[in-house]
């Protein structure tokens, strides 16, 4: 009997992180719905136990249903037939389970029927489904497109679909058409209004679409006739009982085969208009692609964690020359680097979470009453930091979990190129998680800013004074060497002013602060378990300290002329 969650002692320890107390208190309205509902926790602890008893559950589902089917699921995957889409058997019941456990809408208030979670458990429990068949993950994870309408749909909208998401209902986000892909301002679904039936319509085609065939769709089109911008396109419900939308095809990938991806045909659908017209890409699709972005990196994490201990359980097993192959120091030092990207990413993805969840929850009381001044400053301050944190972790995490994939099979071998190992279809799956929902390269251009306007570097200098046992006070010492280079580094590109030379050097400039900034998580991880933490610690800082200077050697000997070099190339 496999646990999922109980096996990795990492869920209770970011579980336990003191910022949790006033999340809780905050998401929990100081507990207040103990009166209403006799499942709502009476205070603290009651709530941090139910949070472990949840999960607890995931991960048993997990290790004895989900992780046993993923090699089926691969194989057989989702078909279509006659415009509708049939999950694979397996998949089915993968859904079926965590319907029956009560695991769907777990972040919904509990007027709605959720659990009303934090992110932070919330997003436990993709890392851990993640980890049992990532594609599974994609279908599972989707019920966060309720959290959008939560957010901007009316009160109408929210009691007619929040309680079907709760239920089982499946859902999806139809953003990308075959000519609007990382460019969504170029949208053209057509959404036309007939003021006599007091009826929106949606005609048009979406493709890549996860989960296309879903009982409750959010679709990003085009209201506004006559324009060609982001300023022209709206958000919509769709609802699958009404008709109008037939899956043309379920694209055949690489990988994360379970979920169905498909091509989507509207004709005159009926759909329901979500908020205000025009504020379809501006404001929501940023709103729902910023908590994609965090389920990805969930989705990263347990690839990783997935990789990881496959690699490790063969090193151990196999025998080469007389010995195990853990023995040999390029094979324990792929490992020790696989288990110190994984810890990293954990750790990003779970300090992320903690400042979506402190100023996602005082917006959402905001809307129930005036903040006072200081918890205003406190939704700005964590909103900045969940800002700047979200594209940094996707980047960073998708990479890692494509770095340890990659790695997992070269310590299997020969063996791991075949198909009868789990790692093979680890790095399919892995493949697409720095490709959607944004390329890193996209995560790139949103995350450069936070390294022009310095928040990387003043939560790098928070992190730097927090207090540290004497052990690792070494450690701290080489995080602070390696953020005065990052400091040289970004004065040596931003002194040039000259916007290209900036993009050239943003992932350089990116990933640097990364490195310091997961240093320092994995730090205050180990100063609190040293046991459980210290090792990655030692192995990510010092693997971080290499890239950095690596960095910094490269823009220390560029010049803005030497772009030409790379022109012609791109140009061919």
């Amino acid at each position: 009997m496999a646990n999922f969650y109980t096996d990795t002692p990492q869920f209770r320890h970011y579980l336990q992180h003191p910022l949790m107390k006033r999340i809780v208190e905050l998401k929990e309205r100081n507990y207040a719905d103990r009166e209403t509902y006799d499942y709502a926790p009476m205070d603290f602890e009651d709530a941090m136990d139910s949070y472990d008893k949840v999960l607890e559950v995931v991960g048993e589902i997990c290790g004895d249903i989900i992780e046993p089917n993923s090699e089926t699921v691969d194989q057989s995957g989702p078909t279509v037939h006659d415009g509708r889409v049939t999950y694979a058997a397996a998949t089915q019941e993968n859904l079926d389970a965590l319907n029956k456990a009560e695991l769907m809408g777990m972040g919904l208030a509990r007027k709605y029927g959720g659990l009303n979670f934090p992110m932070v458990p919330y997003m436990m429990s993709a890392d851990i489904v993640s980890r049992a068949d990532a594609s599974f993950q994609n279908i599972w994870m989707l019920q966060d497109c309720g959290e959008t309408i939560y957010e901007f749909a009316d009160p109408a909208q929210r009691d007619k679909y929040l309680p079907r998401i709760v239920k089982g209902e499946t859902m999806s986000m139809d953003l990308t058409e075959p000519d609007a892909g990382s460019d969504l301002q170029a949208v053209m679904l057509k959404a036309s209004y007939n003021e006599k039936e007091n009826q929106w319509y949606l005609n048009g085609v979406k493709r890549f679409i996860t989960n296309g065939d879903a009982d409750i769709h959010l679709v990003l089109a085009r209201s506004e006739e006559g324009t060609k911008d982001a300023r022209g396109l709206s958000m919509f419900i769709y609802d699958k009982k009404s008709g109008g939308v037939n899956v043309r095809r379920i694209e055949n990938k690489m990988g994360i085969k379970g979920a169905p991806t498909c091509e989507l045909v509207f004709k005159n659908a009926k759909a329901e208009l979500v908020g205000t017209r025009r504020m379809g890409l501006i404001k929501y699709v940023m709103s729902l692609m910023n908590g994609a972005r965090l389920g990805i990196m969930a989705q990263s994490v347990g690839l990783s964690e997935a990789a990881t201990r496959e690699a490790y359980d063969y090193a151990l097993e196999r025998r080469q020359f007389g010995k195990a192959i853990i023995e040999f120091p390029p094979v324990y030092e792929m490992l020790a680097n696989m288990r110190a990207k994984t810890d990293a990413s954990r750790a990003l993805l779970y300090e992320t979470c903690r400042f979506v969840d402190m100023y996602k929850t005082l917006e959402d009381i905001s809307r129930e009453r005036k903040l006072t001044p200081e918890e205003r400053d406190e939704m700005k301050h964590f909103s900045r930091l969940a800002d700047a944190f979200t594209p940094l972790g996707k980047g960073m995490s998708s990479e890692y979990a494509n770095q340890n994939a990659y790695d997992s099979i070269q310590v299997h071998g020969g063996s791991g190129f075949m198909k009868d190992y789990k790692c093979e279809r680890l790095y399919r799956d892995a493949r697409i998680t720095n490709i959607y929902e944004g390329t890193t390269q996209l995560q790139v251009v949103a995350a450069i800013r936070h390294v022009t306007t310095g928040t990387y570097l003043q939560q790098i200098k928070e992190y730097a004074a927090m207090p540290i046992v004497p052990e690792l006070e070494s450690l701290k010492r080489d995080l602070a060497n390696m953020a005065e280079t990052y400091e040289k580094m970004v004065e040596a590109v931003t002194s040039a002013k000259d916007v290209d030379y900036l993009d050239f050097h943003a992932r350089r400039l990116v990933e640097s602060a990364a490195h310091i900034i997961m240093g320092h998580l994995l730090l205050q991880d180990a100063n609190r378990d040293q046991e459980l933490f210290r090792r990655s610690a030692e192995v990510y800082v010092h693997y971080g300290e290499i890239e950095v200077m690596k960095n910094w050697n490269f823009i220390s000997k560029s010049r803005i002329e030497d772009l030409g070099y790379y022109k012609p190339v791109l140009g061919e």
